[in-house]
């Protein structure tokens, strides 16, 4: 049970990105009177799931974004990238 939480209490345009991987789920759920919105990726939507409905029993929403990337494939840009080498001359 991996999730990880890519945009926290973002707008919900957030996940309309097609470089996100098509795991990527939008969820919505409130906190006191307002509307939240996240994106979250995960092994399996149940996690996602499971993982919100304990943070927030207030769940209200969550369906998948969109994303064209696949999983494996995908590059998470929150992880600074190491240098490239140079070849020896």
């Amino acid at each position: 049970m991996t999730i990880k939480v890519l945009h926290e209490k973002c707008d919900p345009k957030a996940a309309d990105n097609p470089k996100l991987p098509y795991n990527a789920y939008l969820i919505e759920y409130l906190e006191g009177d307002k509307t939240f919105f996240d994106v979250a990726i995960g092994d399996k939507a149940v996690d996602i799931f499971d993982y919100y409905y304990d943070k927030s029993s207030k769940f209200v929403n969550m369906k998948q974004s969109g994303g064209l990337v696949n999983p494996k494939q995908w590059i998470d840009p929150s992880i600074p990238q190491p240098p490239k080498k140079k070849g020896k001359r």
